[in-house]
């Protein structure tokens, strides 16, 4: 160990080590105001991010006291995909409660907060601190990992010069993140206009009439039809032997490969009986559809899925398969999905294809289809570069944690 430094447990560290609860099993629905509540998807690299604020009731925190925040607490990510994101709850007068997915750390004034968050992303801490998840599919931390796991720290005023050098590449973090999140935006809004008709490219517009249906209205020039008049679902299995790469479907991002999101194996040794997904083919899981997971398959050219999968495919001849899931990810279309879902036959939480089909789709002439894919794939390009650019400053900033953190490179105060 480097001189001057010491191990201490979690347990040592902190005052309080908690996690909070979901408003769902309470009874509680989210509101336009009240108190904050903060879930794994606000823990970013670093920061908070509450560019899209969701609120509960007071009676919900009056219930769940435990889970209240104070400002310098520390959230962790403890389920799922972002499982070890942690970041600092840096807000004042705000009344806070986390939910379940997300670990509390209430440090003793002895110790730097900045620093320990810093020191929890560090790569060498999460690379052993994701080593005590469990077995299970879903990958977790519990708060007795926490309490246990042992960190290494040096003097106070070295853990506040390494929390200062850091903090301003977590600011330009902050600020390209919050950069692309407005960005990401005018993306969604930009789809919503186009996708629909709200906003019609100049040179398709024949008039100004529109034709109101169930869930949208759309220029009067364009059709609406039940999906299963434009697409056809497909049901190849992969049958013994079959060496094709397994899919998930994400509600974010659509089709990711199973192994690099999960990070370990999450599905059957045997594929034999899952189904083949074609590129251009599209897919959802009939039990998480109603969260907008739902995806284009552009990955590879063949992969499988798992057998809760649909997979379909839309007729290209009337439905360009961009434009179709630019229409699919919009947040309407995760509401049709969840309605659907709550109204389905089987009342078991799943969308079968017998009910999914059934949904209206916007179908503007194909032409226009592809002039509406056009201008979103260049407001896509930004975003990506944006992406890029952040995951570029981000592998920088692990360099420098790697050296300061483990005292190979020491700072004086």
């Amino acid at each position: 160990m480097r001189e001057g430094w010491k191990t201490l447990s979690g347990e040592d560290l902190t005052t309080k080590i908690t996690k909070g609860s979901s408003p769902k099993w309470q009874g509680f629905e989210y509101q336009s105001e009240g108190v904050l509540f903060v879930t794994s998807e606000n823990v970013r690299d670093g920061f908070l991010d509450v560019s899209d604020p969701k609120y509960l009731p007071l009676e919900f925190s009056r219930k769940a006291r435990n889970s209240r925040l104070r400002t310098g607490d520390i959230l962790v990510n403890i389920v799922g995909a972002s499982i070890g994101r942690a970041c600092l709850f840096n807000l004042r007068d705000v009344e806070a409660n986390v939910n379940q997915a997300v670990c509390v750390l209430r440090l003793k004034p002895e110790f730097e907060a900045e620093f320990f968050l810093q020191l929890l992303q560090a790569p060498h801490v999460q690379k052993r601190l994701l080593g005590e998840r469990s077995d299970s599919a879903r990958p977790n931390l519990s708060l007795t990992d926490f309490r246990e796991f042992s960190f290494e720290l040096p003097p106070l005023p070295e853990q506040r010069k390494i929390a200062e050098i850091l903090r301003t590449w977590d600011e330009a973090l902050e600020k390209l993140t919050a950069l692309r999140a407005a960005k990401l935006k005018r993306h969604r809004g930009l789809t919503m206009a186009l996708v629909f008709g709200g906003w019609q490219l100049v040179r398709f517009r024949k008039t100004n009439e529109v034709t109101p249906y169930r869930w949208f209205e759309l220029p009067s020039s364009w059709s609406c039809q039940h999906i299963g008049d434009l697409a056809t679902e497909i049901s190849e299995r992969n049958g013994e032997g079959g060496q094709h790469e397994v899919l998930s479907c994400s509600k974010h991002d659509g089709f990711v490969r199973s192994l690099e999101y999960f990070k370990k194996q999450v599905f059957s040794a045997d594929l034999s009986g899952y189904k083949k997904i074609w590129r251009g083919d599209f897919g959802f899981p009939s039990n998480h559809v109603e969260e907008g997971s739902i995806g284009l398959q552009n990955l590879t050219d063949i992969g499988v899925v798992s057998p809760i999968y649909t997979v379909f495919r839309f007729d290209p001849d009337q439905v360009n398969a961009e434009y179709a899931f630019a229409v699919l990810k919009t947040e309407l279309y995760r509401h049709i999905f969840e309605v659907s879902t709550s109204a389905s036959v089987d009342r078991r939480g799943s969308l079968r294809w017998s009910e999914f089909f059934r949904l209206p789709f916007p179908v503007p002439p194909l032409d226009e289809q592809e002039a509406i894919t056009d201008i979103l794939r260049t407001s896509q390009r930004e975003l990506d570069a944006l992406t890029d650019e952040i995951e570029a400053v981000s592998r920088q900033k692990r360099g420098l944690m790697q050296k300061l953190l483990t005292g190979e490179s020491r700072v004086s105060p």
